[in-house]
């Protein structure tokens, strides 16, 4: 017999964000559309794009994060990726294609 399951111990676990592209020329919105707050979002590039650089965030929920990337053919030569830890602890990337 096991005990109880911690609420955040799912098999699978839907990627909390989502990422308005249309806010702009180059600017794109990180929303945190789960219920529990995200420690320690970070993000990087891969590939030929560049973006300034910002320390990690925590971003309750609703929150957003605002994102200005540069890059030549963004769809072909970049990909964004999310970095983030739910309260307990546990670590999670997201690879973003544009």
């Amino acid at each position: 017999m096991t005990g109880p399951r911690s609420p955040y111990s799912d098999p699978a676990y839907s990627v909390p964000f989502s990422i308005d592209r249309d806010v702009g020329p180059r600017r794109y919105l990180l929303t945190n559309r789960s219920r529990e707050p995200l420690n320690g979002v970070t993000l990087s590039l891969l590939g030929a794009g560049v973006m300034p650089a910002s320390a990690p965030s925590m971003i309750q929920p609703g929150e957003s994060l605002e994102v200005t990337i540069s890059a030549r053919d963004i769809a072909r030569s970049t990909v964004l990726v999310v970095r983030w830890f739910r309260p307990n602890g546990e670590e999670y990337l997201w690879r973003v294609s544009f």
